[in-house]
């Protein structure tokens, strides 16, 4: 009788510890996913100098409550395209500026976007913005590093 006893007591011990194990192996394997992400992100965006944005266009969407923002950056050499276009959502009508300029990389991940003509002509004040070129995920993006925006590229399978 004692040694039914021991014998179900080692079979109950023997199932929670594989039990246990095969738990710890789960949240390892989880931890380990997260950690590859992680270190992914990080050594990825250290030196990006050998990706380049010469013929790229970067699209950047806000949506409001009254209208939408489509934002558009076309970077031709250290030639760039800027074009804002607003869409009324009461009217359904839509407006648009097209600004031009040029584009400077700083550093390896920087971008510093100057767009002084507004339809052709120069204007008083330019549009500026200071951009750092980040992969996530194999998709390349510009942060803008003032507002926390993602500008993400325009690969043009989305084209109709």
């Amino acid at each position: 009788m004692r040694n039914h006893k021991t014998s179900g007591m080692f079979r109950l011990f023997i199932a929670v510890t594989l039990l246990f194990a095969f738990s710890v192996q789960a949240q390892f394997s989880t931890m380990n996913k997260i950690l590859d992400r992680t270190a992914e992100r990080r050594s990825a965006n250290k030196d990006l100098s050998r990706i380049t944005v010469e013929g790229k266009k970067f699209v950047l969407i806000k949506d409001f409550a009254d209208h939408t923002e489509r934002n558009f950056i076309s970077i031709s050499g250290d030639q760039l395209t800027f074009v804002e276009v607003f869409d009324d959502k009461a009217t359904g009508q839509s407006s648009s500026n097209v600004f031009s300029g040029d584009v400077v990389r700083t550093t390896h991940n920087m971008l510093s976007l100057r767009a002084d003509k507004l339809e052709g002509e120069r204007i008083g004040l330019p549009v500026t913005k200071t951009l750092q070129l980040v992969i996530r995920d194999k998709a390349l993006y510009l942060k803008d590093i003032h507002t926390g925006d993602y500008w993400t590229e325009d690969t043009g399978s989305n084209k109709k």
